[in-house]
């Protein structure tokens, strides 16, 4: 700027009009930017509390909903002998308190039909149509121009989806058609050549022409006496909560069944919960304590404090978690009588375990008995969903920082102009003021010269 270089050479007013300005404008500049830059600040750390509450109650419900998935909290079978049969809970039904002794006396298993050796697998069998059937439904089979081969047979027969399986095999001196239904006796199936077909086909009926390998048939068990047939040999409605494999025929053996519950588990899941609500409870609060929009998590504070009051399963008398020894301090936060939790599980351990695995059937379902896995579920759900407390509020502290961002700019764009001006007047200044200064520099000159003419 001209009065700087004026300063610089020793001439102009005298004064640092730069750094004048830059003084002006920082003045001017600053305590706008500053109050500004509080909002932001305050902004953010709000934004960074709700970030918090919301990865918190994610974390708290992702996180339980895994170890029931898991199983963890499900009461785990117990078998005898493993080589005979074996056992697992399933999942969403509780595997309750169970003594039994079963005897497997068969196999359920399917049958096995095949044919005589083919020497080419792709040479013409005979034309014609053939009929399977199954449980009496009848399946026309057609064997034409297009595929009369061993090969057409049968991809004829896997076509039909008749719920016979059709393969070939290897063999000495060529190859064999082989045919397997599904387990269980419903399920045995006949092949025959209609009236009219060529001779050939006769070779691949199962009244003469195949053997049977191995005929259909159900599993047949007792549990502790009480006689069973099954078509398959996974049996999912028998013992309640669990899902029994049986893997061969024991005759006369019995296989002792029982289920043991997870209490170590169970006390410890109880513990956890308290903990980490606690510190979900705690992040609510904090967001919900700081002025402006977040106040509006008070609304979730509630929701979390309803928990413990929720019914959670269809017992009589233990369906909550304040009946297992969960209640509420005064600060609003769980703590666990763990004596009163150990008393309930002594007394009765399924019904801690429903809470967190509650039976799914016909009767029980997430409307009537929903537990605390789907209850949490729903609260985040609810809190976090497009309009839920946690994401308006999101929305509104988004907002907001945009709105500081546009303030921002608007000082800047405004405090720069200021400047400018401040510039363009004292640049002006300078140089009338060293105008002037020159001007009294020649008068003094002039006085001086005259005075000492008249000396």
């Amino acid at each position: 700027m001209v009065s700087s270089i004026a300063n610089a050479l020793g001439f102009g007013s005298g004064i640092d009009t730069k750094q004048l300005v830059a003084d002006l404008a920082q003045a001017s500049r600053q305590p706008k930017v500053a109050r500004i830059s509080a909002l932001q600040q305050q902004n953010q750390a709000r934004i960074s509390a709700v970030a918090q509450a919301r990865s918190d109650l994610m974390g708290f419900a992702d996180s339980l909903a895994q170890m029931i998935s898991d199983g963890t909290l499900r009461s785990i079978p117990t078998v005898s002998d493993e080589s005979i049969l074996s056992a697992t809970s399933r999942a969403g039904v509780a595997a309750d308190s169970f003594s039994a002794t079963l005897v497997v006396s068969q196999l359920a298993r399917a049958q096995t039909s095949y044919s005589g050796v083919v020497a080419d697998r792709t040479a013409p069998i005979g034309q014609g149509n053939m009929t399977l059937s199954i449980g009496g439904t009848d399946h026309a089979i057609t064997i034409d121009g297009t595929n009369d081969s061993l090969d057409g047979l049968a991809a004829a027969i896997n076509a039909s989806d008749a719920g016979v399986t059709a393969s070939i095999i290897a063999d000495q001196g060529g190859h064999r058609l082989i045919l397997k239904g599904a387990n269980g006796a419903d399920n045995a199936f006949t092949l025959t050549a209609d009236g009219g077909a060529d001779p050939g086909l006769a070779a691949f009926a199962t009244n003469g022409g195949m053997t049977m390998g191995q005929s259909a048939a159900n599993a047949e068990f007792t549990v502790d006496g009480v006689a069973f047939s099954r078509a398959s040999n996974i049996i999912d409605d028998v013992v309640p909560g669990m899902s029994l494999t049986l893997k061969k025929a024991a005759p006369g053996q019995g296989v002792d069944l029982g289920a043991s519950r997870p209490l170590d588990m169970l006390r410890q899941t109880v513990g956890d919960f308290v903990d980490v609500y606690n510190q979900l409870k705690k992040s609510v609060k904090a967001a919900a304590s700081m002025p402006g929009s977040t106040s509006s998590l008070r609304q979730l504070e509630n929701e979390l404090g309803g928990l413990i009051s929720q019914v959670l399963t269809g017992h009589g008398s233990i369906n909550k978690l304040a009946d297992i020894g969960v209640s509420t301090n005064k600060e609003g936060l769980l703590t666990l009588d763990r004596t009163k939790l150990d008393k309930i599980l002594a007394e009765d351990a399924g019904a801690v375990e429903a809470m967190f695995n509650p039976r799914r059937d016909a009767t029980h379902n997430e409307g009537n008995e929903p537990g605390i896995a789907v209850v949490l579920d729903r609260l985040r759900d609810a809190a976090t969903g497009e309009n839920g407390v946690l994401e308006r509020v999101n929305k509104s502290l988004t907002d907001r920082s945009e709105t500081l961002m546009d303030q921002l700019d608007k000082v800047e764009t405004r405090e720069e102009a200021y400047r400018a001006r401040l510039e363009k007047q004292y640049g002006s200044l300078d140089a009338k003021l060293a105008a002037f200064k020159a001007t009294q520099s020649y008068l003094e000159q002039q006085i001086e010269m005259w005075n000492n003419q008249y000396k």
